[in-house]
């Protein structure tokens, strides 16, 4: 059987290039394997039938890199949801426009039954709840595109740290990565989220102001999404720093975790996981069972569109559970909002957001 895909938005992330990531001569020109688009390209049993987009222009470039047939390249979602039949539909609009487009989806005639929708889920927390919400009732799946949740190795190390304990109880998280924080830095913090499998309780922030796009990548707009950073106290006590207040070209995506049973020191940019065991009182240097090597952008993010897309597959045919639920994407965004929250007031925030705060929204892409 071939399952039917679509994409809502032609841009860069679908499969067309991104900022600061790819060559700026070829962004919006030329087809990038790694993208939506390219992860249904490279996998069996699921193929992209149909896109749409408000720009007719981008439709047609992204048409004629993709292959989709002109008939099935739709000016409006809505036009693609009313006439298409799709098992899986795509949101790879900015972010501001996920709820829009993920409940409309979820609602429409199209009826799919997974939504692959780009991080982060939302940039208001009350329409992240409310995109769960829906998909809840129409039986959607709601699979958010937190990428690194799709890498073997990052699977393999939250094993080793959830099921087999090589950290004991964590205690204490330091970790890096670019600005800014909606637009970059929700891996990281998703990485995070992912990794302790806890949820915030409290935060304190700050935010820089500062948007690297705006102000070194030449975007023509001027949004809320800036670098900054605070700590975090989870749910079950562990005390977290996080810092995104550098530029690209600065800046490498780290973490040192410290527990009762053992600390670990992650720098994905540039390939270096290392790993102590606590033995009486001493910490011993060993290889990660079950890793070789680290994490690597070039190896790792490249394939995790392909193995997202497999994970679709897995999804459709009832062989696999969520493994990036919304219901987790929204924990990311409630502590990026409390940063904000925290720094305009002040003070410390409480999560779960009180019902009025979690109508605060940072505008992005």
């Amino acid at each position: 059987m071939s399952y039917r895909a679509g994409i809502v938005g032609t841009g860069g992330i679908a499969g067309m290039g991104i900022l600061g990531m790819h060559d700026a001569e070829e962004i919006g020109r030329k087809r990038v394997e790694a993208s939506h688009a390219g992860g249904y390209d490279g996998t069996e049993g699921i193929e992209l039938v149909a896109v749409a987009d408000v720009d007719g222009e981008k439709l047609e470039r992204f048409g004629e890199q993709w292959g989709i047939p002109e008939e099935r390249r739709y000016v409006g979602h809505e036009a693609m949801l009313e006439r298409e039949d799709l098992d899986v539909v795509s949101v790879c609009t900015p972010s501001y426009l996920h709820h829009e487009h993920v409940v409309d989806t979820a609602e429409s005639a199209a009826d799919p039954s997974v939504i692959w929708c780009e991080k982060p889920i939302a940039s208001r927390p009350t329409d992240a709840r409310e995109m769960i919400d829906v998909c809840d009732r129409t039986d959607t799946e709601l699979l958010v595109n937190h990428s690194f949740r799709f890498t073997d190795k990052l699977r393999t190390l939250r094993s080793l740290v959830q099921e087999e304990g090589i950290l004991g109880e964590v205690r204490s998280v330091s970790s890096q990565f670019r600005m800014e924080l909606l637009r970059n830095s929700t891996h990281l913090i998703d990485t995070l989220v992912y990794l302790l499998d806890a949820r915030a309780a409290f935060v304190s922030g700050y935010i820089t102001g500062e948007n690297e796009a705006v102000d070194s990548l030449g975007v023509g707009e001027t949004v809320d999404d800036a670098g900054g950073g605070g700590f975090v106290v989870m749910d079950d006590g562990t005390f977290v720093t996080i810092d995104c207040t550098l530029p690209r070209g600065i800046s490498s995506m780290t973490f040192q975790f410290v527990g009762t049973g053992g600390k670990l020191y992650m720098n994905n940019d540039d390939g270096e996981w290392r790993y102590w065991r606590l033995v009486e009182g001493e910490h011993v240097e060993e290889p990660l069972p079950g890793i070789e090597g680290a994490w690597t952008w070039e190896e790792d993010y490249q394939g995790a569109f392909v193995n997202a897309a497999s994970h679709v597959v897995d999804l459709l045919e009832g062989r696999a559970q969520n493994r990036s639920p919304g219901v987790e994407a929204a924990r990311s965004l409630e502590i990026i909002v409390g940063f904000y929250l925290a720094h305009h007031t002040g003070g410390r925030v409480e999560i779960p957001l009180d019902r009025v705060l979690e109508d605060v929204g940072i505008t992005s892409w």
